[in-house]
């Protein structure tokens, strides 16, 4: 099944000198060069009102309009009646709440008991809508609120909201070290140059801005929140283990798990039996497609997480 996808955005200065394919994978991160590519040549993408090709370079400032054909649904996805924790639902947009442990995407080994074959399930309109309708996506383990595109409509508006970085999207995470303050990490992110299924901070990645502040202070953790101005794979993990405080839990960057001095067997055993990143998606806003006022949605973190706050608060008081 195919729906036609109209997209607009402007190449900007800092991508001046890039070839055309290298400046559209950096303005609409949703789709891989790969794909932008094949729109370039099939002469689906309006560079100024011109037709160019992907080799030839942009200035910056170039208005870019894309009108293209595409699959919206995979064939091999398949409706499931799994229950969901719907925290919004219009004629437009889904809010919902995703719990630990649940894969956005069919792929290889999650062929099914994904996000998506819940909400085919749900909504079945979705078959028409590209990637059905998922604008963003969180990791498996972390928890937390995703905004779904009901139509067409809705998914050009959230994925340009997206593109612009207009969309308000802040976390909760618990960090092992104790923060003096908050601050900003402004480091690329792109793929591991040897693991191929981490990301890091590399010079060649993209551009990736997360904002952090304090929100208490433990003996050897802070609980922090941060604010993401872009939506890099895994760029929370990656930006607090790059300033060496990596997520609690985090299976992939968080390394050697960290206790606090004389720590209790319950401080232990919670820390130790945390088996995901902390890190929870605890509010999330944008301008509504249909209405285009500002809304917003907030959602408290799961009980695993403020387990893990009351044993470090126990253990602070304890050892004060």
């Amino acid at each position: 099944m195919s729906a036609l996808l109209q997209l607009e955005g402007i190449i900007p200065d800092e991508s001046a000198g890039l070839r055309l394919d290298q400046a559209l994978a950096q303005l609409f991160p949703d789709y891989s060069r790969g794909q932008l590519t094949k729109w370039i040549k099939s002469g689906d993408v309006s560079v100024d009102t011109k037709q160019l090709r992907p080799r030839d370079s942009v200035s910056g400032g170039e208005t870019i309009i894309i009108t293209a054909q595409i699959e919206v649904v995979d064939d091999t996805w398949i409706a499931e009646a799994i229950q969901l924790d719907i925290i919004h639902e219009d004629d437009e947009v889904i809010i919902l709440n995703k719990p630990a442990g649940m894969v956005v995407h069919p792929g290889a080994g999650n062929h099914d008991g994904t996000l998506v074959n819940a909400l085919l399930h749900h909504c079945p309109q979705l078959e028409a809508i590209p990637r059905a309708g998922i604008v963003h996506r969180i990791d498996k383990g972390t928890t937390g609120l995703l905004m779904i595109a009901k139509t067409l409509r809705a998914h050009n508006s959230l994925v340009s909201q997206l593109q612009e970085h207009t969309v308000l999207r802040r976390y909760q995470a618990i960090v092992m070290g104790t923060m003096t303050a908050g601050g900003t990490v402004d480091e690329p992110i792109g793929r591991h140059p040897v693991d191929r299924k981490r990301q890091a901070v590399i010079g060649s990645g993209k551009h990736a801005i997360t904002h952090y502040r304090v929100e208490h202070r433990y003996r050897a953790h802070t609980h922090i929140r941060c604010q993401l101005e872009t939506g890099r794979t895994h760029q929370i993990r990656v930006h607090m283990s790059h300033i060496r405080y990596p997520l609690v839990g985090d299976p992939v960057y968080g390394g050697r798990i960290r206790l606090p001095k004389g720590a209790s067997e319950q401080t232990i055993e919670v820390l130790q039996g945390f088996r995901r990143q902390a890190l929870h998606a605890g509010l999330l806003g944008f301008i509504h497609p249909a209405t285009e006022q500002e809304v917003s949605w907030t959602i408290d973190m799961p009980e695993d997480m403020q387990k893990i706050l009351a044993v470090l608060a126990k253990d602070q008081k304890d050892n004060s």
